[in-house]
């Protein structure tokens, strides 16, 4: 028998073997087993953010190096990042080869290390001694990210035991970063360094969120970050107002009027160029998003206690948090402000803005812009500076949802789920835009996560039933990538 008939044997053998139920019976026989490893892994505090925990983040990569060979990866290494005068935390890599050599290849990406811990006074349980009460398994990393990148181990052997085959049906590569949580300050390097080791049709992301327990969903784009700081500097020392007031430039005067300038009469932001090449959503999107059972008021609560929505005309609330970008002030302070009076024009002012990018916005364009938009808007007299603390930013990142990658996910959740899957976004950002750019591979996000988890919170916990629900979506969506074939690619 020729090379790619049996192939192809062994894929008819595995589409008919592999029924919902044969990998539901594996998970749940093997669900104990799963969570208990789990535990293990958790009581680790691998904080990559406290300089007296990096042996706990090592100890964290050889203890997944142990689990994953294990599962059954032929392939497991610790990969060191940084260097001699800048050592970073280790990540995870993983390799196991499909059967079929035309078969795509996929990364699965997620991180290891995890937030601190305080306020400590306020875990009910101890956040490394990790605790199963009732249908959750409380402790830091539960859902954030050692949870999720976990049940990828639990559904890869369950798809293969349904099947009965020896290797997955695509090549699966693992990279399981340990700096995630300290903003990544290694990772584009790596990635580029092994570019070739994780050479990929495209990237699974596990470490974001759905919607509901009861609403499944896929997030298809995260928002950029770049932060600015701004001084306008006057007079050369606080100034009597009496005696130069109104004859001379004030400083925060100057500063009021350059930040309230930021935004236009429909909230629109008012740097040029700022919404050139930005990616407007289809109106497939907008339609998920109006399904999805969002009440308004309920969010205004989580929020502060808001007493209304705001934002830029024409939107949704949730279509300006996830899809749309924002320019915020994070503070602003100058002169006098401690007790008592002090009539002064004062010398100096300053202030914090953020900027939130959506998919076709760079950060560093984003930064010319404002530094240009400061340099016109400071009057004669008044000296600005303007710097960004964050270096070059953070990049948004973005999946098409009729995409091959997504659309192949969207039905592997609907076949473990067994309900329509709905289309969110999520306003944060991370390391992801590197991958997609570094490994010119489409990036899909699958995951199992849930607002309400408490991540980098107190009493972080993770729903059981819907880390196995993702070990079920894993289990089916290597066989919808194989199906897809290449065409999962860029």
């Amino acid at each position: 028998m020729k090379m790619d008939t049996a192939i192809e044997c062994q894929r008819q053998i595995r589409l008919r073997g592999s029924s919902s139920m044969d990998v539901r019976d594996y998970i749940e026989a093997n669900a104990s087993g799963f969570f208990a490893a789990l535990k293990d892994w958790l009581a680790i505090p691998s904080i990559s953010g406290d300089p007296e925990r990096r042996a706990d983040v090592r100890r964290s990569a050889e203890w997944l190096q142990g689990h994953l060979r294990e599962t059954g990866f032929p392939v497991v290494e610790i990969w060191e990042t940084g260097g001699a005068e800048d050592p970073g935390l280790p990540a995870v890599f993983a390799e196991w080869p499909a059967a079929d050599p035309a078969a795509p290849t996929i990364v699965v990406y997620g991180h290891h290390d995890v937030q601190p811990v305080e306020p400590l006074a306020e875990w009910e349980t101890p956040p490394f001694t990790p605790v199963e009460r009732g249908d959750q398994l409380i402790g830091r990393g539960a859902s954030d990210d050692k949870g999720q990148i976990f049940f990828h181990t639990l559904g890869l052997r369950a798809g293969m035991a349904a099947s009965g085959a020896s290797a997955p049906p695509v090549t699966i590569k693992m990279l399981v970063e340990g700096e995630e949580e300290s903003g990544s300050p290694h990772f584009a390097r790596l990635l580029r360094d092994r570019r070739d080791r994780l050479a990929c049709d495209a990237v699974v992301i596990s470490d974001t969120t759905m919607w509901a327990a009861d609403v499944p969903s896929m997030c298809t784009g995260m928002r950029g970050l770049t932060e600015a700081a701004v001084s306008l500097y006057g007079p050369s020392m606080d100034l009597h107002s009496g005696s130069f007031g109104g004859a001379v430039p004030n400083p925060l005067h100057a500063m009021a009027r350059l930040l309230a300038g930021l935004h236009d009469e429909r909230n629109r932001v008012t740097i040029k160029g700022f919404y050139d090449g930005v990616v407007e959503l289809t109106d497939e999107e907008r339609e998920s998003f109006a399904r999805l059972p969002f009440d308004e008021d309920e969010w205004l609560a989580t929020a502060g206690a808001s007493r209304a929505a705001f934002g830029e005309e024409g939107f949704t609330t949730l279509e300006r948090v996830w899809a749309r970008p924002t320019a915020e002030v994070n503070g602003m302070w100058g002169g006098h402000t401690g007790p008592g009076g002090k009539t002064i024009v004062p010398r100096e002012a300053h202030a914090k803005v953020s900027f939130r990018l959506v998919a076709g916005q760079d950060p560093l364009a984003v930064q010319e812009g404002f530094a240009a938009y400061v340099a016109e808007h400071t009057p004669p007299g008044v000296r600005a500076e303007v710097s960004f603390p964050s270096g070059d930013g953070v990049r948004p990142c973005f999946s098409p949802v009729d995409s091959p990658g997504v659309l192949a996910a969207r039905r592997a959740m609907e076949r473990a789920f067994g309900k329509e899957v709905l289309f969110t976004r999520e306003g944060g950002s991370g390391p992801e835009a590197d991958l997609a750019e570094i490994l010119q591979a489409p990036l899909v996000f699958v995951a199992v996560g849930l607002d309400e988890d408490r991540i980098h919170a107190p009493n972080e916990k993770v729903e059981k039933p819907l880390l196995l629900k993702g070990a079920e979506v894993a289990a089916y969506l290597w066989d919808e990538f194989a199906d897809r074939g290449r065409e999962v690619g860029p």
